[in-house]
């Protein structure tokens, strides 16, 4: 603490400088008092853990009282403190309600180190049994929130040391969160331990395998999974086929695309919705417009109702091949069949009609989009007014990329 003589001398000295700087020294020393009586005084604490007090009392706690205990706890940081003092406690008896509690107190505070030491604590106590939904929420929690693939299959083959064999479904989101984590090999090195923890592959974890591959550009090997299908007695269903079908189209392997969506109908799989748009899609990229319109119309005598996305394709196919009546009409078209397009694909007609000077057309536009509720932009509008007073002169509209940033 800083003594009185030495406070005056300093007062004295700080008196002689600027105004400015007299603030600035004098704010810096109250800061530092501040601080220094928060360090020295333990009312200041912001580490204090407090564990509930019924956890402390001799009375014989029930595990649905346990539970209500435990539900009450606000801070997430007294929740491992007050697990410690309730086990020590004679009527020490955690169940599956109670980590589960204590697992998403601490998930929902990202305190996935103090995860790692309840689960620790669970294998090393095993004093209740725990199934295979309990282990799901432990590894939803390492590979979603945490990010933590590498404890998820851990988890993932460990299950059977707490004597708990994990399902299909289990096993299966350890799948979608390598793909989608993009770690491709590693999904093949846990697939192939799916005998030695008693899973039975299904058609979904078979269409998580093409996925994957797809995704890292081995169509080739998606394909011979596709074959293996009938060796594990399964059959592929829609999905299967049209997550080849993206794959393809994505490489611009267009036929590819088409020659499974013939391999599909003779093996008695109904496309859906979903096939059809993959294949719109990778005609649009094409440029095949016309194709992808009369593929539309066969989707609608399959059974199969086109959705906004559906319509979209084409009238995105209509606008980059500058055919800009003819995507106005279809627009008129779509809207009358109840379906709503959406702001992007308004902004995308704007622009076409810009480009091509039928600024007579974009009048019905702007009052479609008001009727669903639509505002545009500013970068609408500047387009709008640049090719009013432009006239004929393209050179001064921005491009279809700046339209569709702003």
């Amino acid at each position: 603490m800083i003594s009185s003589s030495s406070f005056l001398a300093l007062t004295t000295k700080i008196s002689k400088a600027p105004k400015q700087i007299q603030y600035s020294i004098f704010h810096y020393f109250l800061l530092s008092r501040s601080i220094s009586n928060q360090t020295q005084n333990p009312s200041f604490s912001t580490t204090h853990i407090s564990v509930p007090t019924r956890l402390n009392h001799k009375d014989w706690l029930a595990p649905n009282e346990v539970l209500r205990v435990f539900s009450t706890i606000r801070d997430p940081n007294s929740v491992v403190s007050a697990l410690d003092c309730y086990s020590k406690r004679k009527d020490y008896k955690p169940n599956e309600a109670l980590y589960t509690l204590i697992l998403n107190k601490l998930a929902e505070a990202r305190l996935y180190d103090a995860i790692d030491g309840v689960v620790c604590r669970i294998r090393a106590e095993r004093n209740c049994r725990l199934s295979d939904e309990f282990f799901r929420n432990v590894i939803r929690v390492y590979g979603v929130l945490a990010g933590r693939i590498n404890k998820a299959i851990e988890t993932l083959f460990d299950m059977p040391r707490y004597d708990c064999w994990p399902t299909v479904k289990t096993f299966n989101l350890v799948l979608n969160l390598l793909v989608s984590a993009r770690l491709f090999d590693v999904v093949h090195e846990v697939y192939v331990g799916a005998p030695k923890l008693g899973i039975e592959i299904d058609a979904c974890c078979l269409n998580i395998l093409v996925k994957g591959l797809c995704e890292c550009g081995k169509l080739d090997d998606a394909l011979k999974v596709l074959d293996e299908f009938p060796q594990q007695k399964l059959k592929p269903n829609a999905l299967t086929f049209s997550t080849l079908m993206h794959g393809f189209c994505v490489y611009g392997k267009v036929e590819k695309a088409f020659g499974l969506f013939e391999r599909m109908e003779k093996e008695g799989v109904d496309p859906d919705t979903i096939t059809f748009n993959i294949l719109i899609s990778g005609l649009r990229k094409q440029g095949r417009v016309d194709e992808g319109m009369l593929l539309l119309e066969r989707m609608k005598l399959k059974g199969c109702d086109p959705n906004a996305g559906s319509y979209q394709e084409v009238l995105y196919g209509l606008l980059d091949t500058e055919r800009f009546s003819e995507a106005k009409e279809f627009m008129r078209k779509v809207i009358s069949k109840g379906v709503s397009p959406s702001f992007k694909s308004y902004k995308a007609l704007i622009h076409g009609l810009c480009k091509g000077n039928q600024l007579e057309d974009v009048d019905w536009i702007l009052k479609q989009m008001g009727r669903q509720g639509f505002v545009p932009k500013m970068g609408m509008w500047r387009q709008i007014l640049r090719c009013q007073f432009a006239g004929k002169s393209s050179h001064s509209c921005d491009s279809f990329e700046d339209i569709m940033a702003n």
